[in-house]
């Protein structure tokens, strides 16, 4: 059942935590380690599950071991993102690897991706726009909330309807990132 949950400022301590440890394990295969989705977005009401995002040169065997040393285990029916409408790049842009946390974590979402990849920089220009746009944001918790009340027992229905607005006010964010030379990805 997906519940929404007001904003919690324990949050990025959590990411925090759980940043340290994949440091430790990747090291230098993590490029970067950022904490995303709304769980990143102060004042945003979210699903209390921290998603972090670690950018990474390719995937490989080196990376499914540190990834495995933690107890994470790959999702192999989870290898994409959703493709925005008029991308005009390839497919591989979206392409992804995901990791179900250990059973004793708090609960997480760890998606790897390629560092300068289209779906790289969606996530941190969502992120990084909704940090500096309080209407945005709160339209985007309201809009949770609802779907969660109406679609909160089918996870597909509710990413069907979220995914298209994530992508209207990703149309806004990248005329934000043009005006203030966001480049935030790097």
């Amino acid at each position: 059942m997906i519940q929404i949950v007001e904003y919690n400022p324990a949050w990025p301590g959590e990411f925090e935590r759980i940043a340290a440890d994949l440091r430790q394990a990747l090291g230098p295969l993590a490029l970067r380690i950022d904490h995303i989705g709304s769980t990143s977005v102060p004042g945003l009401a979210a699903k209390d599950i921290i998603d972090v995002q670690v950018s990474v040169a390719r995937f490989d065997d080196a990376l499914l071991a540190a990834f495995s040393s933690l107890g994470y285990t790959l999702r192999a029916d989870i290898s994409a993102d959703h493709e925005p409408p008029g991308f005009s790049g390839p497919a591989s842009e979206w392409e992804k690897r995901y990791f179900k946390p250990p059973a004793d974590m708090r609960p997480t979402h760890m998606h790897v991706r390629i560092l300068g990849r289209a779906n790289q920089r969606y996530a941190l220009l969502f992120r990084d726009y909704l940090r500096t746009h309080p209407l945005a944001a709160g339209g985007y918790a309201n809009l949770k909330r609802i779907l969660a009340q109406y679609h909160g027992d089918d996870m597909d229905v509710y990413a069907d309807i979220k995914d298209p607005v994530c992508d209207i006010i990703m149309q806004s964010a990248e005329e934000w990132a043009k005006e203030t030379g966001w480049e935030g990805w790097k």
